[in-house]
C-alpha cells in the first residue's frame, strides 16, 4: 500500500474543480484571526477544525457542509489575505503533483468584508495565481463562481468582472450554490449566454443534491461544457445517454459528494457505474480543506473503496486534459503532454 501510495504521489494529476475558498491552509486561518483580531475561543489548529473542516464525529449532510463556508467567509479581511490564499492554494496544488490546475473562486465571498469591486478582487486573484504558476511549475486557469441563491444582480457584476480579465487568466464561468427548487438555473440564463459568446467556458454544479431535473436546466437554459459533481445521472437513463452522445464530461469529487450527504458511503459512490457506462468522468477534490484532502488521497479512494485502477486513473485525468477550458491547440498540447508523461512512468520529462 505504501508503494501504490508513492506512485500516486508521484503521478501527474490535474484538477478540474477546486475552489479556492475551500482550499485555505488551518494554519493560514490562524495566522488572519489573530492579524484581525477576529474572535475564537482559542487560537490553534484543533479548535478551529470542527468550524471550517469535516470532522469524524459530524452529521455528513448539506446544511453541515455549507456551514463551513459561512465560517470562511469571515477570513477575507484585506487583498494581502486573498493574495495569501491564493498563492498557498496554488503551491499545495503544485506540491501534490498537480500539472493543470483550474482554480474557481466566487468574487462575492471574496468582497463582503472588503466592500471593494467584483473585477478588482478578481483582478487581484488573477495576478496572483499567475505568479504563483510560474513559481511553482504548473499551469493554473481560474474560473470565476457565482451562486444561485445570491441572484442575477451580482451575477450581472460577476460576469463581467470575468470578462474584463479574459486576458488575465479566467477561463470559464460557474454557477453553484444551493441546489434546490427554489433556486433554478434557468434565470441566469442570459449571464451564460453572453459568456459563452465571449469565448469562456461554461461549468455548472448540478446533479449533486438535485436529481436529473437540474442537470437538464444546466445543459439546456446555460448551456453547459462540464457538470461539476453529475453524480445522480444513474437516476435518468435519457440523460445518461445524453450525456455520452455530447461529450459532457462530470467534474466528480466522491469525498465531498460523501462528506455532504449526497451518497451514503465512499463505497456506494457511483463513480465506477458511471464511467462504465462511457461517461466523461474526472477526479477532483472539491475543497481540499473541508474535507482535509489532496488529489493523490481523493485517487487512493477510488482505488481502495471503489475498486478502480490506475489505470482508470489515468484515463480520467487524460479525459480531463481533453475538457480542460483552453483553446483547441493548448488542449491538445495537455492531452498529448500527459500521454507522453504516462507512457514514460509517469515522470515529467
Amino acid at each position: 500500500m505504501n508503494e501504490l501510495r508513492q506512485t500516486v504521489t508521484a503521478l501527474p494529476k490535474i484538477d478540474l474543480h477546486r475552489h479556492l475558498e475551500g482550499s485555505v491552509r488551518l494554519e493560514t486561518l490562524i495566522d488572519i484571526a489573530q492579524q484581525y483580531g477576529i474572535q475564537m475561543p482559542d487560537y490553534n489548529v484543533e479548535q478551529l477544525r470542527p468550524f471550517v473542516q469535516m470532522t469524524p464525529e459530524q452529521p455528513h449532510d448539506m446544511p453541515t457542509f455549507m456551514a463551513k463556508f459561512i465560517t470562511l467567509r469571515q477570513f477575507y479581511r484585506s487583498p494581502q489575505v486573498i493574495r495569501r490564499v491564493v498563492h498557498e492554494a496554488v503551491e499545495d496544488a503544485a506540491r501534490d503533483n498537480i500539472r493543470y490546475l483550474e482554480l474557481r473562486f466566487t468574487p462575492q465571498a471574496l468582497t463582503n468584508i472588503i466592500g471593494c469591486g467584483h473585477s478588482e478582487v478578481v483582478g487581484w486573484v488573477c495576478e496572483t495565481a499567475h505568479y504563483a504558476a510560474k513559481e511553482n511549475d504548473i499551469d493554473v486557469g481560474l474560473i470565476v463562481s457565482m451562486n444561485r441563491h445570491e441572484g442575477t444582480t451580482i451575477g450581472e457584476k460577476i460576469l463581467q468582472a470575468a470578462l474584463d480579465h479574459r486576458s488575465d487568466g479566467v477561463v470559464a464561468l460557474d454557477l453553484a450554490g444551493r441546489e434546490s427548487p427554489e433556486y433554478p438555473a434557468a434565470p441566469f440564463r442570459y449571464i451564460f449566454h453572453r459568456a459563452k459568446e465571449a469565448g469562456l467556458g461554461v461549468t455548472v454544479h448540478a446533479g449533486e443534491w438535485l436529481g436529473s431535473e437540474s442537470m437538464y436546466d444546466a445543459l439546456l437554459s446555460l448551456r453547459a461544457d462540464r457538470i461539476g459533481h453529475g453524480v445522480r445521472s444513474l437516476e435518468d437513463p435519457r440523460l445518461m445517454e445524453a450525456l455520452v452522445k455530447r461529450q459532457i464530461t462530470l467534474e466528480v469529487c466522491p469525498t465531498s459528494n460523501w462528506h455532504s450527504g449526497v451518497v451514503s458511503s465512499l463505497k456506494a459512490h457511483p463513480l465506477p457505474e458511471l464511467y462504465r457506462q462511457q461517461i466523461r468522468t474526472t477526479l477532483n477534490t472539491d475543497d481540499p480543506l473541508v474535507s482535509n484532502i489532496t488529489l493523490s488521497d481523493e485517487i487512493m479512494v477510488t482505488l481502495e473503496s471503489m475498486q478502480m485502477t490506475l489505470d482508470d486513473v489515468k484515463q480520467q485525468m487524460l479525459t480531463a486534459a481533453s475538457a480542460a477550458f483552453l483553446p483547441p491547440a493548448a488542449r491538445a498540447a495537455l492531452v498529448e503532454k500527459f500521454q507522453r508523461w504516462y507512457e514514460n512512468g509517469s515522470k515529467p520529462q
